[in-house]
């Protein structure tokens, strides 16, 4: 919840999406898919909204966070989410965070860190990095015990096929 040295509270607004991107979440859990979701809230509610279509895509950049970007951006019919807050159920990776900052979403809000892969605050900070053009304001740990509870499920469940 820190954020160049500011801490950012979260409230009943933070929730209510983040149980959206969790629900967005556990359709991905029932597709097979990494229990990844996310929601985009702007001005106008909500702006875009996807989970994990990695395994069904083929398409290995088809993560939460891109889909819901691009559909972000195809019904603002811009490509700059200014004003705009993306929660989602786990840390985003690389690739997810250099688009957060290229689509200039304003504020991050996420569950569960990622310890493998996390790229906003874990591995890196690509999100508040202020040698890029543009940064990102973070909150964490928002219904981070659903998330972790989700991820570890399915990773236990793909375990015990083996």
């Amino acid at each position: 919840m820190k954020d160049g040295g500011f801490f950012l509270s979260f409230d009943d607004v933070d929730l209510y999406y983040m149980g959206l991107a969790l629900k967005e979440a556990k359709k991905a859990y029932e597709e097979d898919e990494v229990p990844i979701g996310a929601v985009i809230v702007g001005d106008k509610g909500i702006i875009g909204k996807a989970r994990n279509r990695v395994e069904a895509t083929k398409d290995p950049t088809a993560h939460a966070e891109i889909l819901a970007i691009r559909e972000a951006a195809l019904k603002l019919g811009n490509w700059r989410l200014t004003d705009s807050t993306l929660y989602v159920t786990v840390e985003p990776c690389i690739m997810c965070a250099g688009a957060i900052v290229l689509s200039r979403i304003s504020r991050l809000v996420f569950g569960a860190r990622e310890s493998k892969f996390g790229a906003a605050g874990s591995l890196y900070s690509i999100p508040t990095d202020k040698r890029l053009n543009h940064t990102v304001l973070i909150t964490e740990g928002i219904l981070e015990k659903e998330a972790k509870k989700l991820l570890s499920s399915f990773f236990s469940q793909k375990r015990d096929k083996k």
